[in-house]
């Protein structure tokens, strides 16, 4: 049942300001329901549920008046600095426009997933977040707010629940930036859902643990976000040659550290850790291609993820410079991201603000240059060898934010069997997010992943089974491209696992990479094991 929760409301001393239940959740074919498990009291009584019964950020509830005035004068120092110059010359311009430009016509609502499968849920409307950081700022900075408070139109009272509840709803949106995309004035909530993201972990220390301390602390202190060590990372490309050497019956050489190369390729450690076909499948091609090529084992140098991105200026440009420096240690020509969605993103994009001067080096995605392979007959394959049916899961950030969307698609028409492709609902820049976008997939934060599978995972699900609608037998094996490491994630803990999709229909996940070199014409045996969990 939809639960009305006016803007104002946000203070409000509630055990649970906006409770989400299984029932509030839209019908899925093949999911009959969602079970969340409750909340041990010692743990609620130490940590904040209250917004809806759910927690990404394990906010301690403040024992003292001192503490909860602490919390709201600490938020109104980071809000302050959001809109100064000197403290977000990066993003100051499209915060501003997108914080005094929004005409609340809703017309965001639709586009944002986690809303409609939500039963529509106010407080997980795509203008609400920003709207209470409108009148926040307004209350606080504004001539009119200073002199008329409430009566200046900025009903919100600010106190600790208000900031808390702020707090987790920056963890309620997985920034895909559909609201932003159908936006008719081009106000971008999802950005502004960001900024408070960054507010808080920079002004306040306050970041989901998986996204933080394991991801941008641990990738600066090791080199990775999965706290793989140079010497471990050598190992585990003797592994990856191990597993070409039993797929292809020959020994590939993985060149590390080559000076002077063409390229530099740079995976997200995921692969290496959890997805070791992938890397292998790209070493296979890169060597079918006669590429000049290598992999760096300095820390910091085989690592292409970048969380800084979703949450933090600081820590996304300590990460981004380290991996160019990486790279001009070398001296490649130009670096080259792997199948990861918010890696080339981060790499490519967004620190084009830090590759200025002696930081200055080419970078790109990997899809435009595999397509080469396919369209211009560098390598051969057969699509007879890929005779099964195949959909593609499009990763927000290569898809609608970096606008990579025909080359994955003319790779699988040239690789996949006549009439096996089929496209999902809502394909290309209009794709819903995976779900484990904007660091959700490695958030692991008490009961978050309960909310994460069943809700922002959800729509994904519900595309698939419909790119699958004539072939959802389990007699069939079914495969579900994901060309993105973060994506494959939330795959293995939603898709598969959660939804069972693996043993209800027999859909297994993988990259592009994989398809790609199962469909070569001098590969002896399949690449891809239907019998293999990936």
């Amino acid at each position: 049942m939809k639960k009305r929760i006016r803007i104002k409301d946000l203070g409000l001393d509630d055990a649970v300001l906006c409770p989400l239940t299984a029932e509030d959740l839209q019908p899925l074919p093949g999911c009959d329901s969602e079970n969340y498990r409750p909340i041990k009291a010692e743990t609620k009584e130490k940590y904040d549920f209250s917004l809806d019964g759910f927690s990404a950020l394990s906010l301690p509830i403040p024992k003292t008046p001192e503490e909860e005035a602490n919390i709201v004068n600490s938020f109104l120092k980071g809000l302050e600095k959001l809109f100064t110059k000197e403290n977000n010359w990066g993003f100051l311009q499209p915060t501003t426009l997108s914080t005094e430009y929004c005409m609340q016509c809703n017309t965001c609502n639709d586009a944002c997933p986690i809303y409609t499968e939500t039963g529509r849920q106010d407080i997980y409307r795509p203008n609400y977040r920003p709207e209470a950081l409108r009148r926040i700022y307004h209350r606080y900075f504004t001539p009119a707010g200073k002199l008329l408070g409430k009566w200046s139109g900025a009903d919100l009272e600010l106190n600790w629940r208000v900031v808390y509840h702020l707090a987790e709803l920056a963890y309620r949106c997985t920034i895909c930036r559909r609201c932003a995309s159908v936006c008719p004035i081009g106000v971008d909530n999802a950005l502004l859902t960001r900024e408070l993201r960054k507010l808080f972990s920079q002004e306040m220390g306050i970041a989901p643990e998986g996204v933080h301390k394991s991801g941008s602390v641990k990738h600066l202190q090791t080199g990775s976000s999965t706290g793989m060590t140079p010497a471990a990372f050598r190992d585990n490309i003797e592994f990856i040659e191990d597993i070409i050497e039993e797929k292809t019956g020959r020994r590939i050489t993985i060149p590390i550290d080559k000076p002077g190369a063409d390229i530099l390729l740079i995976h997200n450690a995921g692969e290496y850790m959890a997805w070791p076909e992938n890397p292998a499948a790209f070493a296979i091609l890169f060597e079918a291609a006669g590429l000049n090529w290598t992999l760096s084992s300095e820390a910091m140098g085989y690592e292409g993820v970048n969380y800084g991105v979703w949450y933090d200026d600081i820590q996304f440009a300590r990460i981004a410079i380290a991996q160019i420096q990486a790279a001009k240690r070398l001296g490649v020509k130009k670096i080259v991201v792997g199948e990861c969605g918010h890696a080339t993103k981060a790499l490519v994009t967004i620190a084009d603000r830090l590759c200025v001067g002696d930081l200055a080096i080419p970078r790109e995605s990997c899809l435009p240059l595999l397509e080469s392979f396919v369209t211009q007959g560098i390598i051969k394959f057969d699509p007879a060898k890929n005779n099964f049916p195949v959909t593609l899961h499009d990763p927000c950030n290569l898809v609608r934010l970096m606008g990579i969307v025909s080359p994955q698609r003319n790779i699988l028409r040239h690789i996949v069997a006549p009439g096996q492709f089929r496209e999902m609902p809502n394909a290309g820049v209009d794709n819903y997010c995976c779900g484990g976008g904007s660091g959700f997939a490695i958030t692991n934060t008490h009961n978050f992943p309960e909310w994460r599978n069943s809700v922002a995972c959800r729509i994904k699900a519900r595309q698939v089974l419909a790119a699958f609608h004539d072939c959802l037998d389990p007699s069939i094996p079914k495969y579900y491209c994901a060309p993105c490491s973060n994506c494959k994630g939330a795959a293995r803990d939603g898709l598969m696992e959660h939804y069972g999709f693996k043993e209800k229909y027999n859909i297994t996940y993988s990259g592009l990479v994989e398809l790609m070199v199962n469909a070569m014409v001098d590969m002896p045996n399949p690449f891809i094991s239907w019998e293999e969990e990936f």
